[in-house]
C-alpha cells in the first residue's frame, strides 16, 4: 500500500499546479507571482512551468528535475496543513510543502520581497 508520501509523490503535477493557481488568484495575487515563487524555490523558468502543467510529469519528478533548487529553500518555515515545514525529515516532501508555504503567503498577502528570502 502506498504511504500517503507516495501518493502526494504520484500526483500529476498538470491537477496540482491549477490549485496552487486558484488558491492565490482567489486572493487577488496573479498566476505569474505563482510562476515567480515556484521559479524561486525550483529554478524552472515560467516556460518550463507551464511546459510541466500540460504534461504528465508527478509531482515528485517536478521537483526531483528541478534545475536548480533555491538553497535559501531551508529559510522557508511555519505550519503548512499542520506540519511545521521545519520539521518535515524527508527532502522532497519538504521541497514539496515549502512551495505550498510560499503560495499560501502570498494567498495572504505577504508581500513578495518577504516571500523570496534571502539567504
Amino acid at each position: 500500500m502506498p504511504t500517503p508520501n507516495e501518493k502526494v509523490y504520484a500526483m500529476s503535477f498538470a491537477k496540482v499546479y491549477p490549485l496552487l493557481v486558484n488558491k492565490a488568484v482567489k486572493k487577488g495575487r496573479t498566476a505569474a507571482e505563482v510562476d515567480q515563487v515556484t521559479s524561486w524555490l525550483t529554478g524552472y523558468s515560467p516556460q518550463q512551468i507551464a511546459a510541466a502543467a500540460a504534461s504528465e510529469i508527478t509531482y515528485g519528478d517536478f521537483f526531483r528535475s528541478a534545475p536548480a533548487l533555491n538553497p535559501a529553500r531551508a529559510l522557508v518555515t511555519g505550519t503548512i496543513c499542520g506540519v511545521r515545514v521545519e520539521t518535515i525529515e524527508e527532502p522532497l516532501m519538504r521541497d514539496i510543502r515549502c512551495l505550498d508555504k510560499l503560495v499560501d503567503e502570498l494567498a495572504k498577502g505577504r508581500p513578495m520581497e518577504k516571500i523570496l528570502r534571502k539567504a
